[in-house]
């Protein structure tokens, strides 16, 4: 993801993963691409933003609610990657739920 999300007006919520990667890819990179196609899909979805360092990764999901966020959870591909990440990719890793209550975006 290289642009910021388009969001509704408030309220919506935000899902916040960070994580720390293990060594190498073993499939990382096409797991993610398809979490995101497929969340993209789910019901609910509202835009996703996302970075990467060399020690830290970020991504940012927007949800219209707390019932779409439990469904993309309880999804069976996603959760057979959340089983991959617990056991391959991450080292640790940090998630949030937010309530966004408001925002503001500037373009120059």
């Amino acid at each position: 993801m290289s642009r910021i999300a388009k969001t509704p007006e408030p309220p919506y919520y935000a899902v916040i993963f960070a994580s720390q990667r293990t060594e190498g890819d073993n499939g990382y990179g096409k797991m993610a691409d398809r979490m995101l196609e497929l969340a993209s899909q789910h019901e609910g979805f509202l835009g996703v933003e996302s970075a990467r360092d060399l020690e830290l990764g970020i991504t940012v999901s927007y949800w219209d609610s707390l019932e779409a966020i439990k469904s993309w959870k309880d999804d069976v591909e996603h959760r057979a990657a959340q089983a991959r990440g617990k056991s391959e990719w991450y080292k640790n890793f940090s998630l949030r739920v937010c309530k966004v209550e408001r925002h503001s975006f500037f373009e120059m």
